[in-house]
């Protein structure tokens, strides 16, 4: 059993994301990524001080149309959404006071 979530091969569509009401935090990586891991440890501590934020973790790569409509280059890619729009973006978090203040944006 993993120390943290997976990422999720089958990815929502853009629209679906657009869709989605209230704040929603979409992860991008993958399972393997160095990055990936080293970034759990402070996404997740941030995270349980915000229980209600939805966290959607995508697994990225060749040929995954949602990281590329959103433009992902480098692994873990953060990206804070309210009601479906983009309202920050965060690379590569090693600190969980820096998530914690990036997940303060409004």
């Amino acid at each position: 059993m993993p120390a943290f979530p997976l990422y999720e091969p089958e990815a929502p569509s853009r629209a679906e994301v657009e869709a989605l009401p209230g704040r929603t935090l979409l992860q991008f990586g993958t399972d393997w990524c160095g990055h990936c891991r080293a970034a759990q440890v402070p996404v997740t501590e941030a995270l349980a001080a915000h229980p209600g934020l939805r966290h959607l973790l995508v697994e990225d790569g060749p040929g995954r149309p949602l990281g590329r409509a959103y433009g992902v280059k480098l692994w873990p890619t953060l990206i804070l959404l309210i009601d479906g729009q983009e309202k920050a973006r965060l690379v590569r978090p090693t600190e969980t006071a820096a998530v914690l203040q990036w997940l303060a944006t409004e």
